[in-house]
This record gives structure tokens, sequence and C-alpha cells, in this order.
């Protein structure tokens, strides 16, 4: 089946599933696992564990209740941008399962900020929730700056912290907005709002694994001098090394941002090269690659304070999240 439309049924099954009587139940029998050993405090927010589910998963926030019974510590929706938008054209979305990747070319379809809302308004979860915020593909980037306060603005009352996203490969140009003058614009001018609230919400950056020393050095001088708290390492790459699906399968899908398996250890240098340069003193959310309780394990011993799952959830399925929290139990990992 065509993994986008495979999302879509695999969901609506499990939604009807929890319907049932003894459904949620049975599913929490089978997946919920907490310790209290597990749980971790970070940007001033009580985590049940360090396990999320990335941005991309569940875009519109359509099945956070349901994601909650699976164990996550923490969900991110996104990426939303202010005005619903169909995204790329269909198939953008393809699996390697030589290779336990996905290569995928979405470009932040959505059904819009306000949409979101409403839902975010309904969920009935205490998981905590993290939003994170994008811009329109048809918005040019000297302006750019106004989509991501707009939907700053209206989910500020209901997200627990947020995302900046300026690394997805698949809206023209955006990555150049990690660029380090675009970037600190864009950031101040969150924080700025932010700032005015009665209430702040932790603020962090998703970047790039593709970026070089010198454009990661300039990360972390943000990092450090910005204000934002924390960093999420890393988004998808456009890498295509050393993957074990046929180099004309490979070509023929395109263009997309490659996750699973093959990102780990690129996603950790650069988790590795920006602790070693913030001196730890900046918070970091570790993603990519995950498809084990030993990979997490590696990931914050790197440095990295939670982490994320997407990809490895895709291919491992919903125990994979229990079996992480035991191995991390096992190892007695840092808090």
């Amino acid at each position: 089946m065509d993994p986008e439309k495979a999302h879509y049924r695999v969901m609506s099954v499990f939604k009807l599933t929890t319907s049932l009587p003894f459904g949620k139940w049975m599913v929490k029998i089978l997946y919920g696992f907490e310790n209290k050993s597990l749980e971790r405090n970070l940007f001033g927010l009580k985590f049940k564990n360090p396990i999320g589910l990335a941005a991309g998963f569940d875009k519109d926030g359509k099945w956070i209740d349901l994601l909650a019974l699976l164990g996550f510590g923490f969900v991110e929706v996104g990426t939303i941008t202010p005005i619903a938008q169909e995204g790329n054209v269909k198939p953008r979305l393809f699996r390697l399962p030589k290779d336990k990747a996905l290569i995928n070319r979405m470009g932040f379809n959505n059904g819009g900020v306000d949409e979101l809302v409403e839902r975010l308004k309904k969920v009935k979860s205490d998981i905590i929730i993290g939003g994170n915020i994008g811009k329109n593909k048809n918005t040019p980037n000297e302006i750019a700056y106004k989509d991501y306060e707009i939907c700053f603005e209206k989910l500020h009352p209901y997200v627990h912290y947020f995302v900046i996203n300026v690394s997805s490969p698949n809206t023209p140009g955006l990555r150049e907005l990690q660029e380090k003058e675009p970037l600190t614009k864009l950031i101040k001018g969150i924080i700025a709002i932010n700032n005015s609230k009665s209430i702040q919400k932790p603020i962090l950056l998703k970047i790039a694994p593709d970026l070089n020393h010198s454009q990661l050095d300039d990360i972390a001088q943000i990092g450090l001098e910005s204000g934002i708290d924390g960093l999420i390492v890393s988004n998808t790459t456009i890498d295509r090394s050393n993957l074990e699906t046929n180099k004309d399968s490979v070509e023929l899908i395109g263009a997309g941002g490659l996750s699973g398996a093959p990102v780990l250890a690129k996603s950790n240098n650069v988790l590795s090269y920006l602790v070693n340069k913030t001196g730890g003193k900046v918070p970091i959310i570790g993603v990519g690659g995950i498809l084990t309780g030993n990979d997490a394990i590696e990931k914050i011993e790197l440095g990295a304070n939670l982490v994320q799952v997407y990809s490895g959830f895709v291919y491992e399925g919903p125990g994979m999240i229990k079996s992480i929290k035991k191995a991390l139990l096992s190892q007695k990992v840092k808090k």
C-alpha cells in the first residue's frame, strides 16, 4: 500500500480499536509502561518519560489522545503553517525497507493553524504537546518571520513548548533561514512575543544534519546567546550515501528528506559537535535514526536530554516505546 495511505489507514483502525469496549484498557495493558525513574524535568516541564514522537507523524493533532495511550512522554504536532496547504504532489512518501528508512517530500501539508487550535482545545490527556511551526510555501523568506509569529500567537495557549522549523528540505528556500542573520531575526521576534505573555513557553530550534562546521558554530552561538531554550537535533537529511537500497531505485524516488536508521550516525555527529561547542549548556532533544533502546541510550550518552522517534516507530511498531523505556531503565542512563 502507498505509505501515506497506509499511515492514515492504520491510525483509523487504531482509533476504531480504542473506541470499542475495553479497547483503551487493552492498549494500555499491551503498551503502557511507566516508571518514576523515567521522569525528566526540562524547560520547566515534567515529562513522564524522555521518549517523544517527532513532528510530522500527527501534523494536525488528530491523534494526540490515542498516541498518549502508547506511552509517549510527549508528542510534537506540526509542522503547522498559518494557512492550510496541500503540500507537494503525491506520491511524496517512500519506504526503503532494506535500510529501515523513509524518504519524504511532504511539503508541510496541513490544515492550517486555526484548525489545529480547535483540535487542541479538545485534547483530554495530560501529555506534553509541542507545537512545530513553519512558513507557507508561497511566503517569501523576507517576510517568513510573520508566518512563524502568527502560528506562535495562535498556538501559545494550547501547547507546552514551541519548535521553530527552518530545516525541512521540502519547502523551497526554507533551509536558507538557518543562516545566522535571518535566523537571529526570526528568533528575536518570537522571543519578544513570548516575553510579552503572562506565561512564557519554551522555544526550541530544529536544525538539519547537513550543516557544515561553520554553520554549526553559528547555531551553537545562537543557542548560547539568543535566549532560545534548546535545540532539536536533527531533521531529515538530503544525503543518500551508504544506503543498501539499489541506487537506481533511490534516484527514481527523487528529492526529499531521508529519515530512519541511515541518519543515526549523521545526526549523532551533529549532536556531539553541538554539545561540545555549547559545553552542554543548551538542552537538546535528540532525533534521527532511533530504532532500538541502544540507539536512544547512545543519543542520551552523547548529551541529549530527551529523544524523539518517527521512522523507527513506523518500522518497529508501538511496542518500540515500551522496549526503549525498559532499555533505559536497565542501563540506568543519566537524567
